[in-house]
């Protein structure tokens, strides 16, 4: 078989990509091994939202007494799942995501791929020439961590947990990142006894310290048992549970074992040393154009390049389809890529942190406004935790960096990361008139407190 090009993994980004091509009409095959349109829409994105979404109903519930009078509220998982496998995922069948790439006049191979340099692919028993191009989207797969006995216990990954059709009465979360805290949350708002290990000193430990201690007390409030900076050193099988024991001699025990210690990118399972890349990689390196370095003719995007997110493969995908097609293309941008962790309250941020820009060096100062202290946050009232942080490159007079965590923090955002994005002077900022009373308005007051 011979295409002009040749896309392999069909997740958020390398779906893009097929599609958008087919549709200009070039010759382009797409090689997908699990579910075409990859983790997202099937194991992350959107059934994990569901998910949090019914346990935020619940918890709202749960409010009113005090704000609006009196309500009682049982939870119940079924619906739960049942909506996950009706709308989100199809009960994990892709057919209508493969006949609309087929009907744009893109080919299809379902089938494992592996690289022979690049110019050919191997996918199961069938070998494509690649004519133009290659594009590299295989995304990632759940890092395991090498406990001691975690080979002898059944344990799920977030594909399970998502998979789920009844809530556990308890459950052991190994790993305070992203997963790890949102799917701790959820499970636990629906009757579950969780307990979260992290070896780091804080949850999410990549964002500002402030947001993982609220984060750490949010969580007390709610019966999470949070252990951070203790590491499991070992895992045995207790009765129909698991034990897990930590560096500090304590013990959690759980009758389900979630691990969400990260993801890592299989460049061995794709044979990428036969692009020149070296073993010890653990990502694909590539250009601002996000060409392979070294690879001539062939592009990398998403979570294989260490993106991580579905908005950033997207964005990548538009970039390499509009060279693929002769269309100007700016280079990828990376100091204004916005995240949100949906847990209640939701953190969201964009750019650096006030650590990770004093380590580039940067002369940074910072400003803070709290949620509850805010107009919105006092009408709010109950769940109302959170605050704005702002980081300032002094020298610059623009931000660098900005952190929006509280009630629909992860919308709120959306002012901080075109800010960052645009590099727009704080001095401009100041002079912009938000709406009253909302939650946006914290950012005015954040700004107020950077220039005290």
């Amino acid at each position: 078989m011979r295409a002009d090009v040749v896309v392999i993994g069909l997740g958020p980004g390398g779906e893009e990509v097929a599609e958008r091509l087919a549709d200009a009409g070039v010759d382009v095959v797409g090689v997908e091994a699990h579910l075409v349109g990859g983790e997202c829409p099937y194991y992350a994105c959107i059934p994990t939202k569901m998910m949090v979404r019914a346990s935020g109903l619940l918890t709202e519930a749960r409010r009113v007494p005090g704000m609006a009078g009196d309500v009682s509220v049982s939870a119940d998982w079924s619906p739960v799942a049942r909506r996950i496998r009706d709308e989100a995922t199809d009960d994990w069948d892709d057919r209508a995501a493969v006949r609309r790439l087929e009907s744009k006049g893109g080919r299809f191979v379902r089938a494992r791929a592996r690289l022979d340099g690049p110019r050919r692919v191997i996918a199961g028993d069938e070998v494509i020439d690649v004519e133009r191009a290659l594009v590299v989207a295989t995304g990632t797969r759940p890092g395991i961590p090498p406990i001691p006995g975690l080979d002898t216990v059944e344990y799920w990954t977030n594909r399970d947990a998502v998979k789920a059709t009844a809530v556990p009465h308890s459950m052991v979360v190994v790993g305070g990142g992203v997963v790890g805290c949102e799917l701790a949350q959820t499970f636990a708002r629906f009757g579950s006894r969780v307990a979260i290990v992290e070896g780091g000193r804080h949850l999410l430990a990549n964002e500002e310290p402030e947001a993982c201690q609220l984060l750490h007390e949010v969580f007390g409030r709610e019966g999470i048992d949070v252990r951070t900076g203790a590491s499991a050193t070992g895992v045995r099988r207790d009765g129909d549970g698991v034990v897990v024991t930590l560096d500090d001699g304590s013990e959690v025990t759980g009758e389900r074992l979630l691990v969400a210690t990260g993801r890592v990118a299989d460049l061995d399972a794709i044979n990428a040393a036969s692009l020149g890349i070296p073993p010890e990689a653990r990502f694909l390196p590539v250009d601002g154009q996000l060409r392979v370095r070294g690879a001539d003719g062939v592009w990398a995007i998403g979570d294989v390049t260490g993106g991580a997110f579905t908005h950033v493969a997207v964005h990548q995908a538009r970039l390499v389809v509009a060279q693929l097609v002769g269309e100007e293309a700016p280079p990828f941008e990376d100091h204004a890529i916005p995240r949100v962790t949906f847990t209640d309250p939701e953190v969201g941020a964009v750019g650096l942190t006030e650590r990770t820009a004093r380590e580039r060096g940067i002369d940074v100062r910072t400003g803070m406004a709290s949620i509850p202290d805010s107009s919105r946050g006092w009408i709010h009232k109950v769940g109302n935790d959170g605050f704005i942080k702002v980081v300032e490159d002094r020298a610059r007079g623009v931000l660098v960096g900005g952190s929006s965590v509280g009630p629909c923090g992860g919308e709120v955002l959306s002012m901080l990361t075109v800010a960052v994005q645009a590099r727009v002077p704080t001095a401009v900022l100041r002079r912009v008139i938000g709406a009253y009373p909302t939650f946006q308005r914290a950012v005015s007051d954040a700004l107020a407190d950077l220039a005290a």
